[in-house]
């Protein structure tokens, strides 16, 4: 026999040991071995008729719980097995409070003393009610996103959402004595950080882990992050590998889009809120990190994800929302449609870490050539075969023999790529910003071989007409293609 969850030895009786059964009665319960050290080694008990009397007693005047003391043999040696039972409500120890996890005994504190103190009552922190903000300060916008979502899922009753947004919000369970919770603020709300510092997410691109080349934020209503999220890390994070099948344009990314779309739910839905911090998202030239500040169910591991298991949402109010618009399942499902993805584009999988301060997805890049995958394909031929790395950096990749290679000729009896002077200026600057976001106008008019004032005005019609919009500042932004 061996320390566990659910079991520890003492050498010796001790009154500190109530922290142990303080610990054992907020968990799951346990046994706690006096006479038998770490080892695993009976060492014998003195005075076992006193403890016999004394630790009962002592439990339930400190601790306010009932145990059973038992009195065995083992090797002509007395030890004491002392059973305790999981409660209910909350222990405390001399206004402590301690929890076992594993083969520690964890003395709870800050938030992690709060959520414990929640779970006992049966509540959660995404479902406490607050006061003085009122049902119309909610984001209109982002109530009629997850309207037209739910309407798409359908999994609400289509009356419901005919109804006054208070009704629906009651429907959602997003409301405690007309009171607005905490999901319904972070879900609806405009600036929900006025209500959850940190409720955002970050995402960065790094050089090495010292050298952050450049970042963003995203901010406003959670149903509305993801989207955000994914738009943005697509158009400047990270490149596509572009390849063409007659004239089928084919965009791969190194990363499989239902993958990053469930890994950045699952950091939205079952992040922890109440440690202020944002969902950091880091982008490196081969590879992409997802840390959330969460953690798992208690006693689950990361290869409790791995397997089937059922849902145990950290944010249940949060979830039951993203789950009526469709955007999440109710199964546990999300790591293995994430997993599934990856299979099928026959990349490799991610990895999944647990910390004591958070969960890491991380998504290893594989290498990308100009002669992969697709030379035995005979509708693709290498000369109309783009790649691209995974940085905004010319070294590795240019935009200029981007262009040499777009209008090149091409295979025989397939794709068929324009020659330069069937282009126009805005067809070429289109597919130049379609691959490389970041260009300015100056590398624009540099690759062209277009006036620097020539290329300010098509850049400026192009705007004027909602094609092309430019996000961030004009050094270190990107544009956006509408249309």
């Amino acid at each position: 026999m061996r320390e566990d969850q659910n079991i520890e030895f003492k050498e010796s009786w001790r009154d500190e040991n109530l922290k142990w059964i303080c610990g054992f009665a907020n968990a799951s319960g346990g046994k706690l071995i006096i006479g038998r050290n770490d080892q695993g080694d009976y060492v014998g008990l003195k005075e076992t008729k006193k403890l016999l009397d004394d630790i009962p007693n002592k439990v339930r005047d400190i601790l306010g719980v009932i145990v059973d003391v038992d009195l065995k043999k083992e090797n002509g040696k007395d030890f004491l097995e002392i059973k305790v039972g999981q409660y209910p409500n909350p222990i405390s120890y001399r206004g402590e409070y301690f929890y076992r996890t594993g083969s520690t005994n964890q003395q709870l504190k800050g938030a992690a003393l709060a959520k414990f103190l929640l779970r006992k009552q049966g509540l959660h922190w995404d479902g406490i009610a607050l006061q003085h903000v009122k049902i119309s300060a909610l984001d209109k916008d982002a109530i009629n996103i997850f309207k037209n979502q739910a309407i798409l899922s359908n999994r609400l009753d289509r009356a419901i959402l005919k109804e006054s947004v208070k009704s629906l919000l009651d429907k959602l369970h997003l409301l405690e004595s007309n009171y607005l919770k905490r999901a319904a603020l972070l879900l609806f709300h405009s600036e929900p950080e006025k209500f959850a510092t940190g409720a955002s997410i970050k995402i960065g691109f790094f050089e090495t882990d010292a050298e952050l080349r450049y970042q963003d934020e995203v901010h406003g209503p959670l149903l509305r992050q993801v989207d955000q999220t994914m738009e943005i890390i697509k158009a400047k994070y990270i490149k596509a590998l572009i390849s063409y099948k007659g004239l089928q344009r084919i965009e791969t990314y190194p990363v499989p889009e239902v993958a990053l779309r469930e890994a950045i739910l699952n950091a939205v839905v079952h992040k922890d809120y109440s440690t202020c911090i944002p969902i950091q998202i880091s982008v490196y030239k081969d590879k992409l990190m997802i840390w959330n500040p969460g953690m798992l169910p208690v006693d689950w591991s990361i290869k409790s994800l791995l397997l089937k298991h059922s849902s145990q949402p950290f944010n249940p109010d949060i979830a039951a929302v993203f789950f009526r618009a469709g955007l999440i399942e109710a199964w546990g499902r999300g790591i293995t449609k994430m997993l599934d993805s990856c299979r099928e584009q026959g990349l490799s999988l991610p990895e999944l870490k647990s910390e004591q301060n958070g969960i890491w997805v991380i998504f290893n890049f594989a290498q990308i050539n100009y002669l992969s995958g697709n030379e035995k394909d005979s509708s693709v031929s290498p000369t109309n075969k783009i790649a691209f790395n995974t940085t905004n950096n010319t070294d590795n990749y240019s935009a200029k023999s981007f262009m040499e290679a777009k209008n090149s000729t091409t295979s025989k009896n397939h794709s068929v790529i324009a020659h330069e002077n069937e282009l126009t200026t805005y067809e070429k600057i289109i597919e130049l910003l379609k691959c490389s976001p970041d260009l300015s106008a100056k590398k624009l008019s540099e690759i062209l071989n277009i006036t620097y004032d020539g290329i300010r005005y098509h850049l400026k019609r192009m705007k004027a007409s909602g094609v092309i919009v430019h996000y961030g500042p004009k050094k270190t932004g990107y544009w956006k293609i509408v249309k």
